[in-house]
């Protein structure tokens, strides 16, 4: 396993310190949470330090995929060990229920499992992982595939009393600067926001199957609330009108290592130092991530997060759109 080190500048806008986030501040999540009055969620896997998970947990890790993962990956933490993860969480939880008052107040109550909002932002590290080793046909003839992992999972979550899941698809990884770095030296294979056209072209398809299964699943079990968030479109939408929302750079990396037009370079991550060419070199942050879309080339900036994040809030980009019934609508401040 190639391991994530998240030193500073990874941190530094909102928490001051690396928060475990690949981000200077806050992401998506944590903008959604605030907006409706709830703390931050914990890691699951971060449980030193008597973190409390009253209000919900996260399973996610940087670097997860949908499809098992393998000697090769980034991280070992794909969707179905993500599933597993909960299923042993919920059922230590209920063990631990009712027995020390001092335990109760860090855990979830037992209805907290059926009233709560899963979701879900997985994906599109199967795809941008995929063109390092296949075709453009063979990853889009991979996809159902992919979708059915994802399916087997929401049904396991499902069975086990889950009943509202807010599902994102995945945005144009074509414009992340990793991928343009990599795949986009022919300027022929960019779009006109100099993004990797076929990197797009695959989440666009990945998307189309994600919302077919999203509205399949709605149908299956009318008991429950599937939304699908359109996270692509407010996605390309930022970076074709970055400077309409007050960015000055839609591709360009924050915090990198090699100067415009990317400052990207894949052998030194952002906060790290390392040889080059026998030259001791670090990835720093810019001056003002404010101006940034792309935090490390990969992640985004905090304020593209906040953007994303109230864009979500609109309700514009869901289907089904907000309704008065949404158990998540709680007080938007947005």
């Amino acid at each position: 396993m190639k391991g994530w080190r998240l030193d500073l500048p990874n941190g530094q806008t909102y928490f001051k310190t690396p928060s475990g986030r690949p981000c200077d501040g806050r992401l998506v999540i944590d903008f959604l949470l605030d907006a409706m009055d709830l703390p931050f969620l914990n890691a699951y896997l971060d449980s030193i330090g008597l973190p409390s998970f009253r209000e919900g947990s996260n399973f996610a890790a940087a670097g997860s995929t949908i499809r098992p993962a393998n000697a090769a990956s980034v991280s070992p933490f794909s969707f179905g060990v993500q599933v597993n993860q909960f299923l042993r969480f919920k059922k230590r939880v209920l063990q631990l229920l009712g027995k020390d008052k001092e335990i109760d107040k860090y855990l979830p109550m037992e209805n907290f499992f059926e009233k709560g909002l899963y979701m879900f932002d997985i994906g599109q590290n199967d795809l941008a992982g995929a063109f390092y080793s296949k075709t453009f046909d063979e990853i889009v003839a991979s996809i159902p595939s992919t979708l059915l992992e994802f399916e087997t999972g929401l049904k396991r979550l499902y069975d086990q009393g889950a009943r509202n899941f807010w599902i994102h698809n995945t945005g144009p990884l074509g414009c992340l600067p990793q991928n343009v770095a990599k795949f986009g030296t022919d300027r022929s294979k960019l779009d006109e926001l100099g993004c990797v056209s076929s990197h797009n072209q695959a989440a666009k398809i990945f998307n189309l199957q994600l919302h077919a299964l999203s509205k399949k699943l709605q149908g299956q079990y009318a008991d429950s609330n599937f939304t699908y968030v359109d996270i692509y479109t407010i996605k390309y939408n930022l970076v074709g009108n970055y400077s309409r929302y007050g960015f000055e750079q839609p591709i360009m990396a924050c915090c990198g290592y090699g100067g415009p037009p990317l400052n990207y370079d894949s052998r030194i991550a952002c906060g790290q130092t390392s040889i080059l060419n026998g030259t001791s070199v670090t990835a720093k942050g810019c001056n003002d991530s404010t101006e940034y879309v792309s935090w490390d080339g990969i992640h985004y900036t905090e304020a593209a997060n906040q953007f994303v994040s109230s864009q979500i809030l609109t309700g514009k980009y869901s289907d089904p759109p907000f309704s008065d019934k949404m158990p998540f609508l709680l007080k938007l401040k947005f």
